[in-house]
């Protein structure tokens, strides 16, 4: 489905992006300068290393189970939850089970 073909209509979130074993993948939806909104698909033990970014990002779960660090202090988020990792924070993720999440960055 091309991302025109999203436009003006209801949309299941979680049939936006599949799972992919061993492997993290990742659709972007929306992109702008001002932000973007991305879902991504993790198996189970994949995630992304420690990183930061310069502006407020929020994870909500939309299918599964997920470990988000933050400052190094880890959070335990499941369907139906969702985080805000703060700008300038370091953060990472990891699937505790496979899971689906959708990025929301908006930047300042």
């Amino acid at each position: 489905m091309e991302n025109a073909d999203l436009k003006a209509k209801a949309i299941k979130t979680k049939e936006l992006v599949e799972y992919n074993t061993g492997a993290v993948v990742s659709r972007t939806i929306i992109e702008r300068p001002t932000g973007t909104v991305t879902i991504f698909s993790f198996d189970q033990g994949q995630g992304l290393s420690e990183h930061t970014a310069p502006f407020d990002a929020m994870v909500e779960i939309i299918d599964g189970e997920a470990e988000i660090k933050i400052d190094g202090k880890p959070n335990i988020v499941k369907e139906g939850e969702f985080i805000i990792m703060p700008a300038g924070k370091p953060h990472a993720l990891k699937a505790i089970k496979k899971f689906k999440m959708l990025l929301i960055m908006i930047k300042a």
